[in-house]
């Protein structure tokens, strides 16, 4: 997104065209009137990372535009980020200009922040780092109270923690998420929210057993297990289970069980055709489970058409989604056995053309 783009006087106009857009590409499936909920305008991104150019004794953030991948452009002001992001950028660079062990071949910037004030800043650089380096970044990190990590290649340096804690407010209560460097988080943090609590009505009367497909870090899973008998949480990346189990536990919750297994092969397993060792964690067969309602959050590809099948055998169907027009191709057969009963809009990205639905489907 260019930084041209923003524009705040322009918002309400800008969400107005994107939810006509998306509510025109699933009109054939005759959604209710969509539930629309809005971003600040600015300060909402808890994640923000930049190439660092040096010229002489000069450092910059920079940016590239897709249409012109080789000239930098200078971020000297980034009103998308949140405040605290915002506050480090200068402070941050002004500290790396003084000290040669920190900004020799530094060559990128990433920033993790939360809603609780805690903030995570990574340094990428193109040589290998030594007690010179490590000294001066536990010295920056102290000075800037920040977790820090130093990568270059083969070599990851954490200086105290390589996570942050984020603290969300959901429907009044408290859940804790450890949010891991370079790891998936959601961006938006305040409409994170949101969308938690949207699922969590949804899902408020339904009862009996979950399974979720592409649980990540249990953003949705922590609050989700307090309306659910179990839930059966599947994701495929190890990062992401690590995260979940832990927040899991830091949240005392006691009816979530956690499968390192893919979309497709949960699909298998649903289906009988192929049996899992990992499986064989849960309590009891996956057969004996009341499993009236999956909940899906697929990656921008959709749900693969094996998976699409499989989610039609469910009483209720909760879907998130980041893209629209897989979203839509996934509907073609979904809506064939089940009707839309609520449809929701999350502005997660503010002058993009993304944005994430979500929707609560019922069996015909």
């Amino acid at each position: 997104m260019p930084l041209s783009a923003v524009n705040p006087a322009a918002y309400t106009h800008l969400l107005g065209e994107k939810c006509d857009r998306v509510a025109a590409l699933l009109a054939p499936y005759s959604p209710p009137e969509a539930e629309v909920y809005p971003s600040t305008q600015t300060g909402y991104r808890m994640r923000a990372e930049f190439r660092v150019w040096h010229d002489g004794e000069d450092l910059n953030y920079v940016m590239f535009r897709r249409e012109d991948p080789r000239t930098p452009v200078s971020i000297t002001d980034f009103p998308v980020a949140c405040e605290r992001i915002q506050n480090l950028m200068p402070v941050l660079l002004r500290k790396l200009k003084d000290k040669t062990a920190l900004r020799h071949k530094l060559f990128q910037v990433e920033f993790l922040s939360t809603l609780s004030g805690e903030t995570l800043v990574t340094l990428i650089y193109h040589r290998k780092l030594d007690d010179e380096w490590q000294s001066a970044a536990e010295e920056l990190a102290g000075q800037l109270s920040v977790q820090l990590v130093g990568r270059s290649r083969k070599q990851k340096l954490v200086l105290q923690n390589e996570f942050v804690t984020e603290t969300l407010a959901i429907s009044g209560r408290d859940f804790y998420y450890r949010q891991y460097e370079q790891a998936f988080t959601q961006p938006n943090a305040n409409v994170n929210i949101r969308m938690i609590e949207w699922a969590c009505d949804s899902a408020k009367r339904l009862g009996g057993d979950l399974l979720e497909l592409y649980c990540g870090n249990g953003n949705f899973t922590l609050p989700m297990s307090l309306y659910f008998d179990q839930i059966i949480a599947t994701e495929l990346s190890k990062a992401s289970i690590r995260a979940a189990r832990e927040n899991i536990e830091a949240n005392g919750i006691d009816n979530v069980q956690l499968i390192r297994l893919s979309a497709g092969e949960v699909t298998q397993a649903m289906n009988g055709e192929r049996e899992f060792r990992r499986l064989g964690e849960l309590e009891k067969p996956l057969r004996d489970y009341s499993l009236n309602t999956v909940f899906v959050d697929p990656p921008r590809a959709g749900l693969d058409e094996d998976t699409e099948k499989m989610v039609t055998e469910f009483a209720s169907i909760i879907y998130i989604s980041c893209n629209p027009e897989t979203l839509a191709a996934n509907l073609a057969t979904i809506c064939k056995t089940h009707k839309i009963e609520r449809f929701a809009l999350f502005d997660q990205f503010p002058y993009t053309h993304h944005m994430e639905s979500g929707l609560f489907l019922v069996r015909r």
